[in-house]
């Protein structure tokens, strides 16, 4: 099926069940990746966590009942997913800036949160260099921290910290110094997002390097990552805003119109081991991918 199709029946099916409890697994199943995965895809391309889009639209309709309708604002509540007047209140202010009881006596303008649609559309022409790589299963040691996964999963405000403390104590630079020099990753950083099917709320996020053997110090954990096509996009420099803008790119250019679509699986931002020591320091974004 087309990449862009069956990103916007996912995005239909939100639609369609928007009053029922919905779960990102089903949903993903409209691309036939995993929710954690769709989740990731959806951050990337619209800019906001599938859990804001989901509130924003029922908030939307929400508004459009209390105005057209005469039903009352507990039914309301209930059917938009809010277990009590209070919290559907709370939500319902923020996003409209009046109670829903304020509407209901003086009907004013609402907040309107539109259906997404997607499309591709042409613009002026953009270059991305990239490559197609097969590679063998190697090993990542790493350090791992856990991140709320429907607010932001890409954690633009909570791995950065996480980057930023792993250099300061330390983890980087030692890292650096016991990678693998000569193996697939050639001595680079990686960070690396990773599905725990397990766990709803959360996911983790690790940062390591390839592993080359010995004993496994406290703190840090072994990861497996098997055989795989790769494609792997270089980055024009590594300021966070620039790798943000390089997904973004890859998602909305290369993936609707490439004979590849992403595995799902592993995602690896790889950094030259120099960035462990404040050098400039090269960066690619690695994506397992497989034939469409």
């Amino acid at each position: 099926m087309d990449w862009v199709k069956s990103f916007q029946n996912a995005i239909n099916y939100i639609e369609d069940h928007i009053t029922e409890p919905l779960d990102y697994t089903r949903i993903g199943q409209e691309m036939n990746i995993s929710g954690f995965y769709f989740q990731k895809i959806f951050s990337i391309l619209c800019g906001m966590s599938v859990g804001e889009y989901i509130r924003n639209r029922r908030l939307t309709l929400a508004g459009n009942e209390l105005l057209s309708t005469d039903t009352k604002i507990i039914d309301i509540a209930l059917k938009y997913g809010y277990d009590t007047p209070e919290g559907f209140t709370r939500a319902f202010t923020r996003f409209h800036g009046v109670t829903p009881n304020a509407v209901r006596k003086h009907p004013i303008p609402l907040q309107s949160f539109s259906r997404l649609s997607i499309s591709i559309s042409v613009k002026g022409g953009s270059s991305m260099q990239y490559k197609i790589q097969q590679k063998e299963a190697f090993q990542i040691i790493a350090k791992t921290q856990r991140f709320v996964k429907q607010e932001d999963i890409l954690g633009r405000k909570d791995i950065p910290r996480f980057w930023a403390d792993c250099h300061l104590d330390g983890t980087v630079s030692h890292l650096a110094e016991i990678a693998k020099k000569d193996g697939i990753l050639q001595g680079c950083i990686i960070g690396m997002s990773t599905e725990d099917s397990t766990v709803v709320k959360d996911f983790p996020y690790s940062i390591g390097a390839e592993y080359a053997g010995g004993i496994v110090p406290e703190g840090y954990a072994l990861f497996d990552v098997p055989a795989a096509t790769w494609a792997v996009f270089t980055a024009d420099s590594v300021k966070p805003q620039d790798i943000q803008s390089l997904w973004h790119q890859i998602f909305t250019e290369f993936f609707p119109t490439s004979d590849y679509k992403p595995l799902g699986t592993y995602d690896l931002e790889v950094y030259s081991g120099s960035c462990a020591f404040g050098q400039v320091y090269d960066s690619e974004i690695w994506i397992a991918v497989t034939k469409k």
